[in-house]
C-alpha cells in the first residue's frame, strides 16, 4: 500500500470516542511544541503534497463545484446569498469576496457562510468517514474567498493549500469525536481547516495561526448532529457557520485578536491523531457521493443498485423491502418528507424514489417529486431495522443489507453493501463526470460543465492561474 493511502490512525481514533473517554473533559494545558509541526506543515510556503493527493484533491474541489452549482436554485441558496449581501457588508472593497454562481460581492465571511450552506443543502458532496462528516464544503468556499487577494495564485498553489487544508480539517475532527460526549456537526471541527487554509494563503505567521485555531475552536457551533437527523432543517451539518467563523477567525488573528490554543490541537490527549501529519495523506480516504443524499442511506442504496442491475429484480415487481443497517442510518427521517431539506436526510424516500425512477438526483428530492403518489405507494412497503453487525462497523463503514420480497413470494437478498463512492468501492473516473452533469446541469451549460472538467487535471499543471477557475463560476450570460 502506498504511503499516500495507508491508514495509520489510532484505532482508538478511527473507530470514534474512546469508552473510557466519553462524557471526560479534555484539559486545557497548551502544548506549543505539539502545535510546531502543525505549524511548519500548514504554512510551509513549498509544501510538498503528492501528484496523486493533488488529482485527487482537484476532483473533490470540481465535485463540490457542481454540487454548489446544483444548489444555487435551492430556496435556501438564494435565502442565504440574499441574507449575505443584506446583512454581511463589508465597508472596504478588498474585504469583500464574490458569491459563486451570483457574482454579487459581500463581505468575507459572509460570502463563505452562504456558499458553504448552499453546499451544505444539497448532500452530494464529499466526505470522510473517520470523520463522520464533511469538509471541503466549507474549504472550497473559504478558497475562493481567500484566493480574491491572491490574484498571481496558481492552481497547484491553491490545491497545495485545499490538500492542506483537509489534512487539518480531518484531524481537528478526529481529536472533537474522540474526546467529546457529543456527536457534533462538522461546523463545529472544519473551521480548524478554513483558518488553517487562509493562513497558508495569506502567508501568516505560527502566532497568527495559533490564534486563529484557537478562535475557531472555540467559536465553531458544537451543534448536534442527531438533533438536525430527528427534525432536518436548512441548518443541516452547520458547514456554514463552520466557513464563517472559519473565515472570521484569522481575519480577527492577523489583526491582533486572542484565542485561547485549540485543545483539539495541542491537548496531550490527541497528540497521536497529529503524529502523521504530512506522511498520512487522509484525503485520499475521502468519498464522493453518487447521490445528494445523507451518506448514511448510501450502503442501502447500494443494495438496491445490487439487487436491481446484478440479481435482475424489477422495482415493478417489489412487494415489500426490509432494509437491515447500522443505528444512525435506522434514525433517518421516516416518513414521506414535506421539504428537501427531509428528503435528504430520508432512507425510505430514498430508497422509494430510487425504485420509482431509477435514478437519484436533484430533480427526485425537489418540487413536485415530494409528493410523487407512486413513490409514497412504494414507500409504504419499506421497513426499516437496526443490525447490530453494522452498527458495529460505523463509523469506518457505512453498511446494509436487503431483503426483498416480490410479488409471488420470492425472496431476493441483497448481501451486505458498504457505501458506494470510496476507496472501499471507488467511483470511476466516468461516473464522477456524468455526476457533474446531473448534479450542476440544471444550473450550468454543458459546455461550462466541460470546461470545468477539463481543469480538474489542468489546475495542477504549473502555467494554470486559479483564476481561470473562478471565472467558471460566476452566473452564465443566458442563464439566470
Amino acid at each position: 500500500m502506498s504511503q499516500t493511502t495507508r491508514n495509520v490512525l489510532p484505532a482508538r481514533v478511527r473507530m470514534g470516542p474512546d469508552p473510557t473517554l466519553k462524557g471526560a473533559i479534555m484539559s486545557y494545558a497548551a502544548n506549543p511544541l505539539q502545535f510546531d509541526p502543525i505549524a511548519r506543515f500548514a504554512l510551509d510556503p513549498a509544501l510538498v503534497v503528492p501528484e496523486e493527493v493533488l488529482l485527487q484533491t482537484a476532483t473533490l474541489l470540481i465535485d463540490t463545484l457542481g454540487v454548489a452549482a446544483g444548489a444555487a436554485s435551492l430556496d435556501v441558496g438564494r435565502i442565504a446569498r440574499d441574507f449575505a449581501c443584506d446583512f454581511h457588508g463589508a465597508a472596504r472593497e478588498e474585504h469583500r469576496a464574490t458569491l459563486l454562481f451570483d457574482g454579487r460581492r459581500c463581505a468575507m465571511p459572509g460570502a463563505g457562510w452562504a456558499l458553504a450552506t448552499q453546499i451544505d443543502n444539497l448532500d452530494a458532496h464529499d466526505g470522510l468517514n473517520a470523520t463522520k462528516g464533511h469538509i471541503g464544503c466549507a474549504l472550497v468556499p473559504a478558497l475562493f474567498a481567500f484566493a480574491e487577494a491572491r490574484p498571481d495564485l496558481t492552481g497547484r498553489q491553491a490545491l497545495t493549500a485545499l490538500a492542506m487544508g483537509y489534512e487539518v480539517a480531518a484531524r481537528a475532527a478526529v481529536a472533537l469525536h474522540a474526546t467529546a460526549c457529543d456527536y457534533h456537526t462538522s461546523g463545529a471541527w472544519n473551521p480548524l481547516g478554513v483558518a488553517a487554509l487562509g493562513a497558508h494563503l495569506w502567508g501568516c505567521d505560527a502566532e497568527v495561526l495559533r490564534h486563529a485555531l484557537g478562535i475557531a475552536e472555540y467559536h465553531g457551533p458544537r451543534s448536534q448532529m442527531m438533533r438536525e437527523i430527528a427534525s432536518p432543517t436548512m441548518l443541516h451539518d452547520g458547514s456554514g457557520m463552520g466557513a464563517f467563523v472559519g473565515i472570521s477567525s484569522l481575519l480577527q488573528a492577523e489583526r491582533g485578536f486572542t484565542g485561547a490554543p485549540a485543545i483539539t490541537v495541542e491537548g496531550a490527549e490527541v497528540a497521536d491523531v497529529w503524529a502523521d501529519l504530512g506522511r498520512d495523506w487522509t484525503v485520499m480516504r475521502n468519498y464522493i457521493k453518487p447521490y445528494p443524499i445523507c451518506r448514511w442511506a448510501h450502503g442501502a442504496l447500494e443494495c438496491l443498485r445490487v439487487l436491481i442491475e446484478e440479481k435482475g429484480v424489477s422495482p415493478d415487481q417489489v412487494e415489500a423491502l426490509e432494509v437491515a443497517t447500522f443505528a444512525q442510518s435506522a434514525a433517518l427521517f421516516p416518513g414521506m418528507p414535506e421539504t428537501t431539506s427531509e428528503a435528504q436526510y430520508s432512507l425510505g424516500f430514498a430508497l422509494a424514489a430510487y425504485l420509482v425512477h431509477g435514478r437519484l438526483g436533484p430533480a427526485e428530492i425537489t418540487g413536485e417529486a415530494l409528493c410523487d403518489s407512486r413513490v409514497a405507494a412504494m414507500h409504504a412497503r419499506i421497513t426499516v431495522r437496526e443490525e447490530p453487525r453494522h452498527s458495529a462497523r460505523f463509523p469506518e463503514g457505512r453498511w446494509s443489507d436487503v431483503t426483498v420480497r416480490l410479488k409471488g413470494g420470492r425472496q431476493v437478498h441483497s448481501g451486505d453493501c458498504n457505501a458506494r463512492g470510496g476507496p472501499e468501492a471507488p467511483m470511476p473516473e466516468a461516473d464522477i463526470r456524468t455526476k457533474l452533469s446531473v448534479i450542476a446541469g440544471g444550473a450550468l451549460s454543458e459546455a461550462r460543465i466541460e470546461a470545468l472538467w477539463e481543469l480538474r487535471r489542468q489546475l495542477l499543471d504549473q502555467g494554470t492561474e486559479f483564476s481561470q477557475l473562478a471565472s467558471l463560476v460566476t452566473p452564465e450570460p443566458d442563464r439566470p
